[in-house]
């Protein structure tokens, strides 16, 4: 008579039949598992360093493209003052008056019907002498000139060929 293992009844055999034994079969079907486990947490691991990795070059990309932006808003602010500087009426008034440009007079209008709305008036006559050309800041600018006293009629300009 050969006894390999005590016969267990009731209760034990029972939970002899939840743990089994033997390391035989059992452990040869866990090993696949144990392996396919530690590739996945590997791999969610890696695939977190590389998103990660993704997120902070993103972030520094965002933070020069602000940068830019904040630059480029300070460029452009700066440019509309200078445009407004430029476009202001006493800035406007004064370099028309260094390129020799004199006030208008009253203006006529004309109705769809053929009327004349208003009675015109030439503008007034200012010195003939114009000073060269130069395109500085109205900051720079001196202050306006009074008018000068002398009135002169500038010289007409004929085209050739006509």
């Amino acid at each position: 008579m050969r006894r390999d293992k005590p016969e267990l009844r009731g209760r034990a055999a029972r939970l002899a039949r939840l743990f089994p034994g033997a390391p035989s079969r059992g452990q040869a079907a866990r090993t696949p598992f144990v392996l396919l486990v530690v590739l996945l947490l590997g791999g969610g691991l890696i695939g977190l360093l590389v998103l990660n990795s993704a997120l902070s070059e993103g972030s520094f990309k965002l933070d020069d493209l602000q940068k830019g932006t904040k630059n480029l808003t300070d460029e452009q602010q700066a440019l509309q003052r200078d445009i407004d500087a430029y476009s202001a009426p006493e800035a406007l008034q004064r370099r028309a008056q260094e390129l020799g440009m004199v006030p208008g007079g009253d203006p006529a209008f004309l109705n769809p019907n053929g009327t004349v709305k208003g009675v015109p008036s030439p503008a007034a006559q200012q010195s003939a002498a114009r000073t060269p050309l130069v395109l500085l800041p109205p900051e720079a600018l001196p202050p306006s000139p009074q008018p000068p006293t002398a009135t002169a009629t500038p010289a007409p300009t004929t085209t050739p060929g006509r």
